[in-house]
């Protein structure tokens, strides 16, 4: 796809999940909101992990970051009586600021790591958050968290749309800018650099390519999207807490690439609806079972894990590239389908084979059928 296409199906993506905020319940534009921040997480992560190959569970901890950004920043502006779109995009470029500040602190630590280390490394992160915010609880507000001063809605747009629809507004914005700049940067020379280092560093490093400092970048732009998905979120719920990111959410994102399509941003798309839509289908499954309480409060949560962990199982075993491979697997036998399927151009319209040898022919043999020449005459 090329640049032009890309920007203009981006264009389009926004137009058509902004329009949709008018006809779907607040509750459900407050679900698409969600979603959209969760994308900024696992789209950076798809880049990290599946174009760099650099594993990492450490992205709830850069989220947390962006929301910790957006929160000390919007609360600070909010208490100088910053009103209006500032202290809306300035807590927002905070978050993005923030993550990637962090970002790069980690990737050059971690840049001489690989595989299980790397793992292990960034997984330290999300174990070590309640213990910072504890810690300096007189900023971070400890285990509570910190409640966030959010600019509303423009006064414009009051009566006309829910705040729901607001948040929506803005994180599928976010949301898209944040998906075009990646794909243009995985179809780009970075994108190709940042391949060439995953599959083999020492190639790489003899063409040109110095992959420490490749390897850096990514967790850096990772970072980046990453901390706008925790702007996003701390807009969204208008708090901060180290609770919402959670190893088990750190890992839910990793879930989430690998069950859409680790390799692909589409397949960020898909696991981000499924992160979202999966536990909220199986709460209003189970609401309308008739289940005792005490078995309701422990399937509340805990059956969401699980069908989530068996649905990673199923990809893994039938579908490695995720859904959005099994959707361009299933697609390209469709097209081969209806190639067969198509009857072959007319007799009439294709040159005949019978029609075109001859002529070849009587060109080649041209001058055996002249009438030969005796010798000396």
């Amino acid at each position: 796809m090329s640049v032009t296409k890309r920007y203009g199906f981006a264009g389009a993506a926004m137009v058509l999940l902004i329009g949709l905020t008018f006809v779907i319940p607040s509750f459900s534009s407050y679900q698409l909101a969600t979603a959209c921040a969760y994308l900024c997480g696992i789209a950076g992560l798809t880049l990290l992990t599946g174009a760099g190959g650099q594993l990492s569970l450490g992205q709830a901890a850069l989220m947390a970051a962006g929301a910790y950004s957006y929160a000390l920043t919007a609360n600070t502006m909010a208490d100088a009586g910053t009103e209006g779109p500032l202290l809306l995009l300035v807590p927002l470029a905070a978050a993005v600021i923030g993550a990637a500040v962090l970002g790069l602190v980690i990737g050059l630590a971690a840049g001489r790591l690989h595989g299980p280390y790397l793992a292990g490394f960034t997984m330290a992160l999300v174990v070590a958050l309640p213990a910072v915010t504890s810690t300096f609880s007189s900023v971070l507000g400890g285990d509570q968290g910190l409640w966030i001063t959010v600019e509303k809605r423009p006064a414009s747009l009051r009566g006309i749309v829910s705040n729901e629809a607001w948040q929506a507004w803005l994180a599928v914005v976010c949301s898209v800018l944040v998906l075009t700049l990646l794909a243009n940067l995985l179809h780009g020379r970075f994108g190709r650099h940042l391949r060439a280092v995953r599959d083999n560093p020492v190639a790489a490093a003899l063409a040109g390519i110095n992959p420490a400092r490749t390897k850096v970048t990514a967790f850096v732009i990772s970072s980046a999207a990453a901390g706008m998905g925790g702007g996003l979120l701390a807009y969204t719920t208008q708090s901060a807490g180290p609770g919402a990111y959670s190893l088990v959410f750190s890992l839910f994102l990793l879930m989430a690439a690998v069950v859409g399509g680790i390799g692909s941003l589409t397949g960020a798309v898909w696991g981000a609806v499924l992160l979202v839509a999966l536990p909220h289908l199986i709460s209003t499954a189970t609401s309308r079972l008739e289940l005792s309480t005490d078995l309701a409060q422990r399937l509340d949560g805990n059956l969401a894990v699980a069908i989530f962990g068996l649905v990673l199982v199923l990809v893994v075993l039938l579908a490695p590239q995720g859904i959005q491979g099994l959707l361009v697997r299933a697609g390209r036998r469709l097209g081969q389908a209806r190639s067969v399927s198509v009857p072959p151009q007319s007799a009439k319209s294709a040159p005949s084979p019978a029609s075109s040898t001859p002529t070849r022919l009587s060109a080649r043999h041209e001058p055996e059928q002249l009438p030969a020449t005796p010798k000396g005459q």
